[in-house]
Parts: C-alpha cells; structure tokens; sequence
C-alpha cells in the first residue's frame, strides 16, 4: 500500500502543472464553502438572537387554539391559573430553561387626548421580561433605560405610534381596552419610553405593567396569554421543545385534546423564512464544490490515463495485476483530494480567525454596529473534507477501471 501511494505521488509531480491547478481549484472551492458556512451561520445565529433575545424568547406556551387567533388577541383564550401553574411545574423540570416571562397581550385604543389609534399591548412582570429577553432593553430609543424595565403606571410606547401621534416621555396618554364581558374601561398612563421598531410579529407591541394590565382589563383572576422562555443553550431547542410538548401534551381540554400549544420561535417569526434560504443557499454551495471536485479530477484522471496508454499497457504485460492499477489511479485522485482539502480547509481557518480579530461590523435594518463573528464547528469542517475526498475518489473510480481492464496488447499498439 504504500509502494502505491509513493507512486502515485511521483505520477502526479511528472504532470506539477496540471497537479497544481486541480489542487488549487479544489482549494478555492473549499475556501468558498467554509468561508460562506461560517459567515451566513454567524449571520443567521445573530439575527436569530436579536429576534429572540428581543422579543421571541426561543419558544412559547399557549392555550390551544391561541396562536392560530393570535391576531385578534383573544383574552377568552388566555392561561387561567391552573393551567399556567401545571407549565410552571413542566418548565421547573427542564434543565435547560434559564428563564421565562408571563405575559397578557391585548389590544386598546391609544389616546394623546387628542388623537386616537390602535395599540398591542405586552403586560409583562418586567424583573422577567428582563431576564427571558435581555435585548429588549437596548431597543429603548428614547426615554429612562437605567434602573427597572418598566414601572407601574408607564408603557413602552413603539415608535411608529410615539411619531405618529408625537408622543414623548414623559407624556400623559389614555388607554382604553375591551374587557373579557365586552365592557370597556380606560386608565391614563405615562410614557416611560420609546422602543425602537423591528420586523416580525410583536416589533410594533408596547410594553406595561402587568398588574396595570390586569386592573385595565378587570381581571378577576391572574390569567396569562402566553409563556415565553429562554433557554441556557440554544442549541438544543429542538430536544427541549420535544421534552416540554411531552409533558404539557398529558393535560387535555373538554374535548380529550391537548390543552396546552408549545412553538419554537421559528413557528412564530417570519425570520425563518431566511434562515431556510440561507441554509438552501449553503446546500447549493456544497453541491457546487462537489460538482467542481468530480469534473475537475475526472478531467485529470481521464487525460492521466489517454497520456499514459502505452505505460499502463506495459505495467500489465510484465504482469501487474487489473486490481493493483485500479487502486494506483484511484490512489492519486485521493491525494489531489487530500492535497487540495488540507490546503483549502488551512486557509479558511486562518481567514475565519483574521476576519475574529479585525471585528468587521455591519448594519442590519436599523441596527448598526453588528460585529461579525464567523465561526464553524468541527464537525462541519470534517463533514465537509469527508465529502471532497470521497468525490474524489468515486471521480477517478470510472477512469481507473478503464485503465486495469486494458488488453495490454492493444495498449503496447498505442502511438
């Protein structure tokens, strides 16, 4: 075996020009795939958290049938207290939840006393909004961001309704809000301040208190909307939304359902829709690097074995058997496989940590100063030289065995 890689490797130093640019071919390609993994997933895991850590939380627990009437906002299809001490219980089991906030969401009119809108509304106990969605802090443009999230008495106004009715900290505003009977009731409130506006559902809600939500709406009992949670480790999302729906799904309503509803966050962002595209365009990009890796050592092998006819021929009159020509051909397409993997996946390495260093930022919808921070597992890095070096040796299987099934007299003819 290693008589056969020795000349293998001396096969491919008689042609170093050729050598060279398949191996630099299969390098660039490699550079593009592991550059544009790292990259589009530092992208997509920061877009995801500012999505989550500002709002979503990773994922949420409702009654069911709330989520598919959530535009309307449904108090009637609120989490009465038993049901929202059974998801207490469900969540204190999961080691992975970090933290989790209660909140009611409602709709009301909102009033300058001189204008009148529609407004959403998140009455949230703010010691837990904060923890379950740090980010939300930072989206206060305008208005007190020291001390607690929200205090009894203030909102959070969004920014398309402070600039849309020229609503200030500070100001005097009315809310007033349906009841769950139909009655309306009506309590001022001051403007604490300012969130800044983001896509997706909840970028336009405000934010109370939700104690004054609770006396607004004429709450007999403390009902919530929903339960949203933020876990230690994101990255085991779908493992613990398996374990929660799990146990929630033990609960059934009057007609034997589950009475609980558990989403991920995807379930419930549109920002999903991107990060599919961007996971199809990194599968587009790895079917574009193997297809650059099978022609281009096809090519090779097929013209290594054109050129060298009369030596095959040879090699197989002085008695080298169909099997040990097979494995030298194949042998060199896996070391262009190799030469060409080792170099590519090198340089990525060393650009992925240059461009870690040097901290390009970029801007995203309103938000500046995004820093880049490509990164890429092991196991993305192994799966993806796995498949290069595997093309290349299936790439030079068809060349290889037409080369051990020559008549080695038909070969010695050759000119």
């Amino acid at each position: 075996m290693l008589n056969t890689f020795r000349i293998a490797w001396k096969n491919l130093l008689r042609y170093q020009r050729r050598t060279i640019l398949t191996s630099l071919l299969i390098t660039v390609g490699i550079v593009a795939v592991l550059l544009f993994i790292s990259i589009s997933g530092s992208f997509k895991a920061m877009m995801i958290g500012q999505i989550t850590d500002s709002m979503l939380g990773q994922m949420q627990v409702h009654k069911r049938g709330y989520v598919s009437s959530i535009d309307n906002l449904p108090l009637h299809l609120n989490m009465p207290p038993r049901m929202k001490e059974k998801a207490r219980q469900a969540l204190a089991e999961l080691d992975n939840v970090e933290a989790y906030s209660e909140r009611v969401k409602f709709g009301a009119m909102f009033s300058n006393f001189t204008e009148t809108t529609n407004i959403r509304l998140n009455a949230v106990i703010p010691e837990d909004e904060a923890r379950t969605a740090p980010l939300l802090a930072d989206r206060i443009i305008a208005g007190k961001k020291e001390g607690a999230l929200l205090s009894k008495g203030k909102i959070l106004v969004p920014e398309i309704i402070a600039k849309g009715l020229n609503v200030n900290p500070g100001d005097t505003v009315v809310l007033v809000a349906n009841n769950k009977d139909g009655s309306v009731n009506g309590l001022t409130f001051e403007v604490q301040g300012v969130l800044e506006g983001i896509s997706g559902p909840g970028g336009r809600d405000g934010y109370m208190h939700i104690d004054d939500a609770r006396n607004l709406l004429r709450f007999e009992e403390e009902d919530v909307s929903e339960i949203v949670i933020r876990l230690k480790n994101p990255g085991q999302l779908e493992k613990t939304f398996a374990r929660l729906d799990k146990t929630l799904s033990q609960y059934l309503n009057k007609q034997d359902k589950p009475a609980f509803e558990v989403h991920t966050w995807d379930k419930l962002s549109p920002f999903s829709n991107i990060a599919g595209m961007i996971d199809m365009l990194t599968l587009f990009i790895k079917i574009m690097l193997v297809s650059i890796v099978l022609i281009s050592i096809m090519n090779v092998m097929v013209m290594a074995v054109y050129e060298r006819i009369r030596e095959i021929g040879t090699i197989s009159a002085i008695g080298t058997r169909p099997g040990r020509i097979l494995s030298l051909f194949v042998t060199e397409g896996l070391l262009l496989g190799l030469v060409g993997t080792a170099s590519g996946t090198i340089i990525s390495l060393i650009i992925i940590a240059v461009l870690n260093v040097t901290q390009l930022t970029f801007s995203f919808a309103r938000q500046d100063n995004l820093v880049l921070a490509p990164d890429i597992s092991a196991p993305e890095v192994l799966t993806i030289c796995a498949v290069v070096i595997v093309v290349a040796i299936l790439a030079s299987v068809q060349p290889a065995w037409k080369a051990s099934r020559m008549d080695p007299i038909m070969a010695l003819r050759h000119v």
